[in-house]
This record gives structure tokens, C-alpha cells and sequence, in this order.
């Protein structure tokens, strides 16, 4: 295509999900976009399971479909040869397990650091030694307590690190919005007697995102997730929400960068709580797995409530994000 003919978006908000139709119904994670910002307009792109939608002001959506396969619809995108993504935006946007000790359901993250889940040595945890805390431990490893030490051969990276001017910008806006409760989630948080984090009202805060394909819930794969995120981290992150997809689309990013596809200094990551990632004392984890979540609504209103104000001032003020990332 001509250049002068090619699609730039400015900002792409990319949601995981969808439940039925994209308005007027129940919503999953990109409803209220679609519906709110008036995404109306569509395209079809090969390798998309669902039709990126937009508006006249430079705003796109994407549903990029679940688990760390959501990395392969982000590539089908990217290089689709209609789009020149070199100056989009990309805001990440989704529910995701919160971590009690951190924050309660309903809450809002902005992640500094993306870490990988999903590859390790792992043995089942009735096999595990007395003194391993959990049977899982990083590629290379002798034993899950180690630093890890990932050899030549074993993918690469474990971890990203998000333009850290920007997540500041982006934290900054949206750290008073002022986000949705329910009496379903305030019932839900008050049985977390023993975590003053899970009881407070939900909250806009820096907590970084811990990605796996394996839906995993409990205290003992909570201690888990907060290890390696301060292991990959080297004690700078925290394990506050997660997820099944970041680490699949931070690593096609990544890649698409590399290529000269997209800017990966504009990519932002914002997770909420619609679950908690292990229970309240005296519960079973696999009880508590397969509830209902009581911070659904909450966790997909404050999805748009905190992400939007960073996608309008984008907009806003194009002329100058256009050439440069805005920082604090």
C-alpha cells in the first residue's frame, strides 16, 4: 500500500475476551469499551479471531483471545500489511486474579515488569522434598529456592520491563479515579479477616503482572508467583495480579519491535481484580477456585474507568505522543 493509505492507529486497547456480542449484553472484557468510546467502525484481519474495531478519533479495540496463544493474534495483526503500528499505543487491558496481600477485587494495577509463568521444571507437590515450598522450580535450576540461572538454550526473556516514565505518567493520571464497589465484592473481601490489603476498598496502584497459562489458585502457588516475580525481578516487583495472556503478548511485542513493527516503549499493561488469588483462611483452594467471582463488574468497570483517561489524553494531545512517549 501507499504510504499516505496506510492505517495508524493511535491507541489500540487489546482486551482478551468477549462474552456474546460486543454491546448490550452481558459484558466480558472489551464491551465497555466498544461500547463507551463508540468502536463501531470494523476490519477484518486474517489470523483475528474477532474483527478489530474503531472510531474516528484513532482509537482501536482488539480482542486477542486467551491464554499465552493470544501472543499469535497480536502477530497476525501486527504485520498485517494495512497498518503502520510504529506509533500506537498499546494498553493491555483485562481481569485477572489479585493477589490478597497486595490489593482487594475490584483494584486496578499498572505493571511495571511482565513475568513468565509458564516455563519451568515442575514436579507434582505430593513428590516435592520437606524443604522445597513448592515443586516448581526455573529451567536450569537445582531447586525451586535458587536465583535462576536460565541456560543458553532455554527461552529467553522471563521478564519484560515496561517504559517505566510512562507507567509513571500513566499511574499519575489515574490514581484517584474513582472506582465501582459492590456489596457482593465488600461481603467477598471481609471474610480475608487476617489480610488488611484484601479488605480495603478497591484502589489504583503499581503492581506488576504475573502471567500463566495454568489457571492456578492457592497460598502455596501464590508464594510461588511472589518468588519468581521477586527472583525475575531482582526484588523490584510484586506479584499483584495475574493473568494467562501478558507474557504471550509482551513477547510478541517484543518481537514485533525487533522487526521494527511496533514501539514496545509504548506499551502499557493494566490489570483488575475480579478474583482473589487464593482464599480466605479456612477455605479450601479448590472451593475457592471455582466460585463465582464477586469482583467481576467491579474489576471490568475499573478496567475502563482507569484505562480511558490515559486513552483520552493520548488522543488529546497526539501532537505532541506522537513523536514522544509523555512522562511524569
Amino acid at each position: 500500500m501507499r504510504a499516505a493509505e496506510l492505517i495508524r492507529p493511535k491507541v489500540i486497547v487489546v482486551a482478551t475476551f468477549e462474552v456474546g456480542a460486543d454491546t448490550g449484553d452481558k459484558p466480558g472484557e472489551f464491551q465497555f469499551w466498544a461500547e463507551r468510546e463508540k468502536l463501531t467502525k470494523t476490519i477484518t484481519v486474517p489470523g483475528l479471531d474477532h474483527p478489530v474495531c474503531y472510531n474516528d478519533q484513532g482509537v482501536y479495540g482488539v480482542v486477542s483471545g486467551t491464554t499465552v496463544r493470544a501472543g499469535l493474534q497480536m502477530m497476525a495483526l501486527c504485520l498485517d500489511p494495512r497498518f503502520d503500528l510504529t506509533r500506537s499505543y498499546w494498553l493491555i487491558n483485562g481481569i485477572a486474579g489479585v493477589n490478597p496481600h497486595v490489593a482487594s477485587e475490584g483494584s486496578a494495577a499498572w505493571a511495571r515488569y511482565v513475568i513468565d509463568g509458564d516455563i519451568a521444571y515442575e514436579i507434582d507437590s505430593r513428590e516435592t522434598p520437606a524443604d522445597w515450598p513448592y515443586g516448581i522450580m526455573a529451567l536450569g535450576n537445582k531447586n525451586p529456592k535458587q536465583k535462576p540461572v536460565i541456560p543458553d538454550w532455554a527461552p529467553k526473556p522471563m521478564m519484560w520491563t515496561l517504559n517505566p516514565a510512562l507507567v509513571q505518567w500513566a499511574f499519575g493520571l489515574t490514581k484517584n479515579v474513582a472506582l465501582l464497589d459492590s456489596p457482593e465484592a465488600k461481603a467477598h473481601r471481609a471474610l480475608y479477616k487476617d489480610m488488611p490489603a484484601a479488605a480495603q476498598a478497591p484502589s489504583v496502584m503499581l503492581g506488576d503482572s504475573f502471567a500463566s497459562c495454568r489457571y492456578w489458585h492457592g497460598a502455596v502457588m501464590q508464594k510461588w508467583a511472589d518468588d519468581w516475580t521477586a527472583l525475575y525481578t531482582q526484588g523490584k516487583g510484586s506479584a499483584a495480579m495475574t493473568n494467562m495472556e501478558d507474557h504471550g503478548l509482551a513477547n510478541a511485542l517484543t518481537r514485533l519491535a525487533a522487526m521494527g513493527r511496533v514501539d514496545f516503549q509504548r506499551v502499557l499493561a493494566l490489570r483488575t481484580g475480579s478474583n482473589f488469588s487464593m482464599p480466605p483462611t479456612g477455605q479450601s483452594a479448590a472451593t475457592s477456585m471455582v466460585e463465582e467471582y464477586q469482583g467481576m463488574l467491579p474489576a471490568l468497570e475499573s478496567a475502563y474507568r482507569v484505562g480511558s483517561p490515559v486513552v483520552h489524553a493520548l488522543v488529546k494531545d497526539w501532537s505532541r505522543y506522537e513523536s514522544k512517549p509523555p512522562a511524569p
